[in-house]
């Protein structure tokens, strides 16, 4: 609800907005960018798995919107945008919902991913990073990229880190990165 709310409203401020999620999952955020550009933007989506990119292009024709969805690492965001195209990228690090807890997103891949993305994104263009941890993966991973955000060049970048104070077992962390 609050990093959909955030993109909302940032979308709102561009027409034909293009945006990425870069971990397509179950597709849940790709549907909600597509209901969000509209039938002038543009969405891709990517994730590793062929479980993943089939269950988002379901519930794309269920629900009726498109997007293009490719079995790919989010690593490689650069090879289908261009730099300084892209409004909004976002990523759901972690594991597949009701998938496979072996197969999960790592700090090497996801800080090269993030990275690449800030050259893709406008200079008001936004990246929202919900780090799923806890259980038998993350926890790692969220401590590096925290710790890589603080090293962000805070003349070039905002990086905005949330925190559920008031949720039990490792809450999301959504983390909002602004490019100045």
């Amino acid at each position: 609800m609050l990093v959909h709310g955030i993109i909302r409203e940032h979308i709102k401020k561009h027409e034909r907005a293009f945006c990425i999620d870069a971990t397509a999952g179950r597709g849940r955020d790709t549907a909600f960018l597509c209901r969000t550009v509209g039938e002038s933007g543009r969405v891709i989506a990517f994730d590793i798995q062929r479980e993943a990119v089939e269950s988002t292009k379901a519930l794309l024709k269920k629900e009726g919107l498109f997007a293009e969805v490719y079995m790919d690492s989010h690593e490689n965001m650069g090879l289908y945008a261009d730099e300084g195209s892209v409004d909004c990228i976002v990523f759901n690090l972690g594991y597949l919902p009701g998938g496979s807890h072996k197969i999960f997103t790592n700090s090497h891949s996801s800080i090269a991913a993030i990275t690449g993305g800030l050259s893709l994104i406008k200079d008001d263009g936004i990246i929202c990073v919900s780090i799923y941890h806890g259980g038998d993966t993350g926890y790692a991973e969220r401590d590096e990229l925290l710790q890589w955000l603080e090293q962000l060049d805070g003349s070039r970048y905002q990086v905005i880190v949330t925190k559920f104070h008031n949720w039990k077992n490792d809450p999301p962390i959504p983390v909002f990165i602004t490019k100045a």
